[in-house]
């Protein structure tokens, strides 16, 4: 997990942001109050939530999935993304953080597009596949336990339309997924699917070295 893209040296990284990122201030607060968080490592990249905000506005998408919140930074990229009307259900099972990132929804403006369900995310993709909500996603955001990725990415598959998209996080593993000396459960898991997506048919894939490494799968069944 990482708060920057991996593989950049520092000067290169302040670069990149001086000339590319227009980060809101409400993002930037969020972000500031974020890494003073014991479990600070969690937060995405600024400029990986401008890149998701932009696929967001280029997709017109009005109603997305995000599966892991944290303190929230990811969730109002995305809902600052969308137009009035649109819709962010979002999961997480962590009562405390997400209380940070309902108070900057709040101060958004943006609460009224983000419904938090605060159970097991595969409780929550489940009830959604059970209420008639297949294929009524433009867009999914995956970052939660590693070990149940390949759980969230088939009902994310199932919940998001044709010609939506899935962003998996994390998918480089601050660089750990090609180390062959390591082997620990979650490392090998995310290999497992990073090898799946590689051979998965029904989306079409780019694998983005950008935060934590970011795969982007449209679904084309």
């Amino acid at each position: 997990m990482t708060t920057q893209t991996i593989g950049l040296n520092p000067d290169l990284y302040h670069y990149l942001l001086s000339v590319s990122l227009r980060e809101p201030a409400v993002l930037n607060q969020l972000r500031q109050e974020t890494a003073r968080h014991p479990q600070a490592r969690m937060q995405i990249a600024p400029e990986q939530g401008q890149l998701m905000a932009l696929l967001v506005r280029l997709m017109g998408a009005k109603k997305t999935l995000e599966v892991g919140v944290f303190t929230g930074y990811s969730t109002l990229s995305v809902a600052l993304a969308l137009p009035p009307d649109g819709k962010v259900i979002a999961c997480d099972v962590n009562q405390q953080d997400t209380a940070i990132a309902r108070r900057y929804w709040q101060q958004a403006g943006v609460a009224n597009k983000i419904e938090l369900y605060l159970a097991p995310a595969s409780e929550t993709l489940d009830w959604l596949l059970a209420s008639d909500q297949a294929g009524t996603f433009d867009f999914a955001f995956i970052d939660a336990d590693k070990s149940n990725y390949d759980h969230y990415y088939e009902r994310s598959l199932q919940l998001v339309r044709s010609g939506g998209l899935i962003a998996i996080d994390n998918v480089l593993w601050s660089g750990r997924v090609a180390d062959p000396a390591v082997q620990d459960n979650r490392t090998n898991k995310i290999r497992a699917f990073n090898q799946k997506l590689h051979q998965d048919q029904r989306v079409i894939i780019s694998q983005v070295s950008i935060g934590d490494g970011l795969t982007l799968a449209l679904k084309v069944i």
